[in-house]
């Protein structure tokens, strides 16, 4: 059985750190899956692609094609992988418009590893303070380690181990959860909500 990650990333810039850390937490998720003898596909979604799309779904309540396709993507995944960078001492408005047009309920029970990026290790608070209530309100099962990437942890500090650690935690804790997630059962459009007694009774 293969195991769909999707990784979700809201930075603005190209090249962006917040790409790049979502990318590094997927494929660590990935390995972490393969050595449990399961194999892994993973899509990453660069949220900044769609931006206009959320936007417009947000206005009208009908989400254009390509952003449906990310939307179903989202759904149907096993877990999922979602990183921010920090703006105002929260998420972005790109990354919470994106959540905004997610169905109610569609993403319940669904594991998580949540990820942000930003110019100073004091803002890596936004994974618990903002992060981890935003999905807990969506359903989403969000595992223990979040993981938070200043500048200097793309350059000495991870050299000595400490990005590259973290992720490989996070990684693995994800696969666990993906590993024991099981989607729920489609709705069936045409199953009776009440038994026959109760139609003939007019209830």
């Amino acid at each position: 059985m293969t195991r769909t990650i999707v990784a979700l990333s809201a930075g603005l810039g190209r090249p962006s750190s917040t790409r790049l850390l979502a990318e590094r937490l997927a494929d660590a998720t990935a390995g972490a899956l393969r050595e449990r003898g399961e194999t892994a596909a993973v899509r990453a979604v660069d949220l900044r692609e769609h931006a206009h799309e959320v936007v417009d779904a947000a206005l009208t309540g009908f989400a254009p094609a390509p952003l449906r396709e990310v939307l179903d993507a989202v759904v149907a995944a096993d877990g999922l992988v979602a990183v921010t960078p920090v703006f105002n001492a929260s998420v972005s408005g790109l990354f919470k418009s994106f959540l905004d047009v997610v169905e109610p309920g569609s993403i319940t029970g669904k594991p998580v590893l949540l990820g942000a990026t930003g110019g100073s290790a004091r803002h890596s608070l936004v994974l618990d303070h903002a992060m981890r209530p935003l999905f807990a309100y969506l359903g989403a099962l969000a595992v223990p380690t979040g993981v938070f990437a200043a500048p200097e942890d793309w350059a000495g500090a991870d050299a000595r181990g400490g990005l590259s650690e973290r992720v490989h935690r996070a990684g693995a804790e994800l696969a666990v959860q993906v590993g024991a997630y099981a989607p729920p059962a489609p709705a069936d459009p045409f199953a009776l909500t009440v038994s026959f007694e109760q139609l003939l009774a007019g209830e």
